[in-house]
Order: structure tokens, then sequence, then C-alpha cells
């Protein structure tokens, strides 16, 4: 059986008619329509997400600091991990670990999104897409701020800006797309299965080891370098390292297409699989 649920939109005068058991299409002009909603729930995530912590929004920094300390005594120092160059190696770890943050936890957090919204979703009527871009508006704006832990290491290490450093926002652009397949599919079988609190981490530890975190995938024997590039997070990360050092850093640009292409392939497999989990959105979740 069918049912109807019908919801003004605001500052309209059209209706919305959603129809369990037909397929749902988004209608992209309700993100703009919706649009004081977005700001208002993208805010509320930056707000409250480190609220009644101890150190509050400074773990926006101390969170990769400790991070690179870590990386640079294991694999710096007594794993003796090749540097990039002249790059010093605390600053080849905080070049990939601050593209890393902006992925993994963009992921995880929109994958949750509708889950963690349950109580509003059930209620009102609104787009539901907005969630897991809000999500990933909160991590961009803890990755601008991270960004002054590298730029007080460049200059630090007396590392001047690059030309290539203009690229940055469109690269930050084209990290948030390719991150948007899966944080939407992620949502969409986390509404149903609860399973996916659970693997969704799980998948997040393993990128870590297996992207090029803590090193430059130039040590990677030429021979493997298609086959690793055929994890997206490779081209992104080696991308912003090459944002922020220019030439110093090799770039295997293969990478960089593969990770565009695995981007278009999971936006649209993300974006069925949302549009079909949202008509029964509020039965299952």
């Amino acid at each position: 059986m069918s049912h109807l649920s019908e919801s003004r939109e605001p500052d309209s005068g059209r209706h919305v008619v959603i129809v369990s058991g037909t397929r749902v299409r988004f209608d992209w002009r309700e993100l703009y329509l919706f649009r004081e909603l977005f700001l208002t729930l993208a805010w509320r995530d930056i707000s409250v997400k480190y609220k009644q912590t101890l150190f509050g929004f400074a773990w926006v920094l101390l969170r990769p600091l400790l991070t690179i300390a870590v990386f640079t005594v294991v694999f710096g120092v007594l794993a003796k991990v090749p540097p990039v160059g002249d790059i010093p190696y605390p600053l080849v770890v905080c070049g990939g670990l601050l593209p890393w943050y902006l992925i993994s936890l963009s992921l995880t957090d929109a994958s949750s999104s509708l889950v963690s919204n349950s109580a509003i979703v059930t209620k009102v009527y609104f787009p539901r897409l907005i969630l897991p871009i809000t999500a990933l508006m909160a991590n961009f704006a803890d990755f601008v701020v991270s960004l002054l832990i590298l730029i007080a290491l460049m200059a630090w290490y007396g590392f001047g800006p690059v030309w290539q450093i203009l690229f940055l926002p469109i690269w930050v652009i084209f990290a948030l797309l390719i991150v948007l397949g899966p944080g939407l599919l992620f949502a969409a079988l986390n509404a149903e299965y609860r399973d996916f609190r659970y693997i969704v981490p799980f998948i997040v530890q393993l990128g870590l080891y297996i992207s090029p975190v803590g090193f430059s995938s130039a040590i990677v024997p030429d021979s493997w370098q298609l086959l690793y590039s055929l994890n997206p997070a490779v081209g992104i990360i080696e991308g912003f390292r090459w944002c922020f050092f220019g030439d110093r850093v090799p770039i295997f640009w293969p990478s960089v297409g593969l990770a565009a292409v695995f981007g278009l392939i999971f936006l649209w497999i993300g974006y069925v699989a949302f549009a079909q989990a949202e008509r029964k959105l509020a039965d299952v979740i």
C-alpha cells in the first residue's frame, strides 16, 4: 500500500507530496529553497562537535598534532621511512594527514548522518540530502582551521608557499565530491542495517594504513603504482601534497584520474541508493 504525506516548503507556495512505493527523484531546487535549514544544521554540527569537551575546539589542532608526533617517532625515527626529497618528515606526514582527516571524518560523519538525526527525519519534511552534505561542511571547517598547523610547520622549516597552492580550493572541492558518493551510499545502508556503524570505522582504519599518509606513494614500485592507485585516497592525498610543496613531490597523475573516475561512479551509486532509501526512511530508521 502506498502512503502519502504532504508538507509545504518554506518561502514557496508549493506542496511536496511523498509517495511510498514509487521511485523518488531529488528535486535539486529544494536544496536552495531549504538553504537556511542547511546553514543552521551546518553550524549546529560545527558548534556541538566539541561541546562539553575539556579542550573544546582546540581538538581541531591537538588531534593532528598528536598524530604527527606519533607518526614521526614510529615511522620517521624508528622505521626510518625515506623522506620525500628535501621535505622534512613531519611536513610529509602533515601534508598527507590533513586531507586524510578531511576524507575519513567526512565519510564517517556522512554515513551516520541519517541515524544521528533520526528525531527530525521522522517528524518533518526536508531534503534528506542536506544531512550528509552538512556533515561534509563541518569537517571542511575543521580542515581550514587545521591548515594553521601546516602553515606553522612550513614556516618553522623555512618552506614558503608555491604557485600550486592556487589549486588547493579546487582540490578540496574535488576531495569532498569524491567522498560524497560513498557517504551517501553508507548513509542509506546504515539507516536500514546498523552493521555499518561498525563496518565504516573499520574501512576508515584500514584506509589509513593503505593510503600514503605517513609516506609518499613514490616508494611503491613502478609495477605496482597503477594497482595501488585504485585506492581513490592515493590521488587525493598526493594531489594535496602537490598543492603544498609543488614539484618537490612526485605525483602519479593517473592516480588522480582514477580517483575522479571512482568518484563519479560512487557518486552515482550513492545517489541512487540514497534516493531509494529516502522513500522508506521513516519506516526503517
